[in-house]
């Protein structure tokens, strides 16, 4: 019967997958605690019977199985520590996939919390399921078993051994309960003084322009003072547990020592006994000892774990969804709302329209409108919103993504581009298909401008396109989103960064696109594209003011004395 805790979550059933691997290790530290006794009877014998006896066969022969025995020791530890490792990394193999599509969607919904800090924490597991920490675990309980041999050498060093032993385990508790909240204190403010820099080097360019990298400096001085200040704290304390631990355990062994050889000084116990209780003091001790010295790697391992188990719980794998047929691109929004934590007016307010398949729709309207989060909301990628989106008559969250993913092309207003090379980023990283690049880089008129660079369609543009113009971008991102002539084109201000050349490529390629049947959705201020539509949506504050035929909105318009912009 599966535990409660391995029930609770993705994480915990992940863990339980690896049961027979733990049981494994279980059985490995089994046969390396027991064998760790050899030292203890090798001594036993050697007093006992060889210096006795004075048989140098009797020593050659315990000699022989003493080194047996360490040789069976040594293998059954590396065998554990090798299960451990691979353990590790296939719970890494198992994870990452989730743990890359949870963060994925973190991101997507605008989660407050460093995506980025989720890979940290399965490294974080990952890291001491293969450390010495999580050994210790597995070689604690063996300390009861030291402690009964000891038992037999003499019963009233045994009982001194189970007061040392609660002295340790106090020891060990006194050190959790000091310092972890202390450990995840200043684990968490690195990583805000991270997280503050991280997000300043998104703007590098008008921080270095505008001269405002002292300030921030400033900024980011207050916050990794408090981390160095939370750090140092909590490293001076564990150092500190670390070396009262250190002094509790020698203190123990050599009062077990002292208290052994008062022992054979009555004639109570022999002085091989006497030696071999020490050292079985010494080994029931160690792994208590070695629990205190990696409490942090715990802690911070347990922190971790809550944290990706919450981020997976909170952010659980989408299903697959359901098979459709390629889309024909009519789009119906049925009372859309939108809304954004901590606004109280939602950006859309119960809109529903109608977008028929084969027609270009021109949207309008001032700045703060609520034009972008529409075209967000229509290709389902905003995350706080109400009512449907529907295309060909079926929710688009119902939508394979991976499926409806190629039949829709996307301009977002902010055009992100990726490392990679320029047809990668056209063909959307997938399997490149020259043909179909070619193709949707003539239709934004950068066919010839890609064939003057040093490498044409295989020159690397940098990270995020930097090596590019902000006009080059746009096209290419355009360029991208015509890529395999998908049935849905929502365009978030294509021509913002556009010259003249630029803008009649993009006319040109919409009266392409519509002749082809291809549903288009243009947000834009410039009230030039007008030419183009065949549908006029006016958004005022989050509502659609007015929304028809082109000629009939515009009618209307300047009936009441308003300009298309």
């Amino acid at each position: 019967m599966k535990p409660a805790f391995f029930d609770r979550s993705v994480l915990s059933r992940q863990l339980w997958e690896f049961r027979r691997e733990f049981f494994w290790v279980g059985i490995f530290s089994m046969i390396a605690n027991v064998l760790m006794l050899t030292p203890t009877i090798y001594m036993l014998q050697l007093y006992g019977r060889v210096m006795k006896s004075g048989s140098e066969f009797t020593l050659l022969g315990v000699t022989f199985f003493l080194v047996l025995f360490y040789v069976v020791m040594a293998f059954a530890e590396w065998l554990r520590s090798r299960i451990m490792v691979r353990t590790g990394v296939r719970l890494d193999e198992a994870l990452n996939s989730l743990v890359f599509k949870a963060s994925f969607e973190a991101y997507l919904n605008h989660a407050r919390r460093n995506v980025t800090e989720a890979f940290s924490d399965l490294t974080n597991i990952r890291q001491f399921l293969t450390a010495n920490g999580i050994i210790a675990f597995f070689d604690t309980p063996w300390t009861p078993v030291y402690i009964a041999v000891i038992f037999l050498l003499s019963p009233f060093l045994g009982f001194l051994s189970i007061f040392f032993a609660v002295i340790q385990l106090g020891v060990t508790w006194q050190t959790h309960r000091l310092s972890v909240r202390e450990i995840e204190s200043a684990s968490e403010s690195g990583n805000e003084s991270y997280r503050y820099v991280q997000s300043k080097l998104r703007n590098i360019e008008p921080i270095h322009a505008m001269g405002m990298g002292g300030n921030l400096q400033k900024q980011w001085i207050k916050l990794h003072d408090v981390s160095l200040a939370k750090a140092e704290s909590s490293l001076e304390r564990q150092h500190r547990q670390q070396a009262f631990a250190k002094f509790v355990r020698y203190s123990m062994q050599s009062f077990t020592l002292g208290a052994g050889a008062l022992m054979v000084i009555d004639g109570k116990m022999a002085v091989g006994s006497m030696i071999a209780a020490n050292v079985l003091m010494s080994k029931a001790l160690q792994p208590l000892d070695l629990v205190v010295a990696t409490w942090k790697p715990f802690v911070q391992a347990r922190t971790a774990f809550t944290r990706l188990e919450k981020l997976l719980e909170d952010f659980p794998e989408r299903s697959a969804g359901v098979k459709h047929q390629d889309p024909f691109g009519e789009i119906r929004l049925e009372g859309l709302t939108a809304t954004a934590e901590g606004r109280m007016v939602p950006i859309l307010d119960n809109i529903t329209a109608m977008f028929p398949a084969g027609k270009v729709t021109v949207v309008l309207g001032p700045s703060g409108s609520g034009k972008s989060t529409l075209a967000r909301c229509i290709v389902g990628v905003w995350p706080e919103r109400k009512g449907r989106v529907l295309i060909d008559g079926e929710p688009v969250e119902s939508w394979d993504r991976m499926e409806l993913g190629p039949h829709i092309g996307y301009l977002p207003q902010d055009v992100e581009l990726f490392d990679g090379s320029i047809a990668e980023n056209i063909a959307r990283f997938g399997e490149i298909d020259s043909v179909k690049v070619i193709e949707a880089a003539k239709s934004t008129g950068i066919h010839e401008m890609i064939l003057r660079f040093p490498r044409g369609y295989d020159t690397p543009i940098g990270e995020a396109g930097g090596m590019l113009s902000g006009g080059q971008r746009q096209r290419l991102g355009l360029a991208r989103a015509l890529y395999g002539k998908p049935a849905i084109l929502v365009l978030d201000e294509p021509n913002a960064n556009l010259d003249d050349a630029g803008e009649r490529s993009l006319l040109e390629a919409v009266k392409n696109l519509r002749q082809a049947g291809k549903t288009v959705i243009l947000v834009t201020h410039r009230p030039s594209v007008l030419a183009v539509a065949d549908l006029l949506v006016m958004m005022q504050a989050g509502k659609m003011a007015k929304c028809g035929a082109r000629d009939e909105v515009l009618t209307a318009m300047r009936a009441e004395g308003q300009r298309p912009a």
